[in-house]
């Protein structure tokens, strides 16, 4: 019989030389990626030694995750199996992306002990597309930043952007989907705009006092360094440090502004647009600016 020839394998003798089963090798078979040279006169399926060469690179192209309609494609010379690889390497970094993003969702709800509502709200929200993300960001700035009547403001308003990378870190989906509900939070946008009221310029005047301390650097080091020398925000020397930092200025105005900015979580906004950017943020400023204020407290008590 010609299944008994050395030439001729059946296809259970296939399966035992290539280690697949033959339920496998069948599948194969019936789609066309692994054909039986000839049948026997019983209907059987009949393979050669070039069919052992064909099932090996189904089973590597298989392996790479190709489905078998590409492994059909690439045998019968409708493509190359370059062609295929490149379009798969493109699926595959879409896919290592939409598991990066499941990672860190995942990890966010383990950290905070999310709810399953919590839970479907972050994972909407680090889903989001890139036109979605910014209209978010979009809305925050017109209702917090809006109508202020400060050129400055509006110019770095204008090129003011917050976007999450194509392929970003779990650290930079963790911080927009913080970021992405903080400002969605009414009563957040309420406070940072009374803030922002409070350091905006009234016309024909100059500015506010206290309008740059969030972002002078040098203030919050010189109270980082006061602090850790053990200078209590109550004593003596916080007054020299005081008098170093604002001079003659109104402090009243400066503390109305500090307590505002500390009250809207200004601090803790800002590290979470730099985390999101995948920026080094400056060290959290959150206690100096505390002891910054109680020490404002204090000499307006004396």
């Amino acid at each position: 019989m010609d299944d008994e020839r050395p030439d001729v394998l059946t296809i259970g003798r296939l399966a035992h030389r290539t280690g697949l089963s033959v339920r496998t090798l069948r599948f194969w078979s019936d789609e066309g990626a692994v054909p039986p040279v000839a049948r026997s006169a019983g209907g059987y399926r009949l393979y050669d030694a070039e069919s052992v060469a064909r099932v090996e690179l189904v089973r590597t192209l298989r392996e790479l995750g190709l489905g078998l309609d590409d492994v059909c494609r690439v045998l019968s010379g409708r493509t190359t199996v370059a062609e295929v690889a490149d379009a798969h390497v493109a699926a595959l970094d879409a896919q290592i992306r939409s598991l990066k993003v499941s990672r860190a969702v995942l990890s966010t709800v383990a950290k905070r002990g999310s709810t399953v509502e919590e839970t479907a709200l972050m994972n909407r929200l680090a889903r989001l597309s890139a036109a979605e993300r910014r209209q978010i960001i979009d809305e925050f700035k017109e209702e917090v930043f809006g109508g202020l009547d400060d050129p400055r403001l509006r110019d770095r308003m204008r090129t003011f952007s917050i976007e999450l990378p194509d392929d970003p870190t779990p650290e930079q989906v963790d911080a927009w989907i913080e970021l992405a509900e903080l400002v969605r939070d009414p009563e957040f946008r309420a406070r940072l705009r009374t803030w922002m009221e409070l350091n905006t310029p009234v016309p024909g005047q100059g500015r506010p006092p206290g309008a740059s301390i969030w972002w002078a650097r040098q203030i919050v080091q010189t109270v980082a360094e006061v602090r850790k020398g053990g200078v209590a925000p109550e004593g003596p020397a916080a007054v020299e440090v005081l008098s170093e930092l604002f001079g003659d200025t109104d402090r009243a105005a400066v503390l109305r502004s500090l307590e505002a900015g500390i009250e809207a979580g200004a601090e803790h906004y800002r590290r979470l647009v730099a985390r999101v950017r995948g920026q080094d943020s400056s060290p959290d400023a959150t206690q100096e600016l505390e002891w910054l204020a109680r020490a404002l407290r204090a000499a307006d008590q004396t």
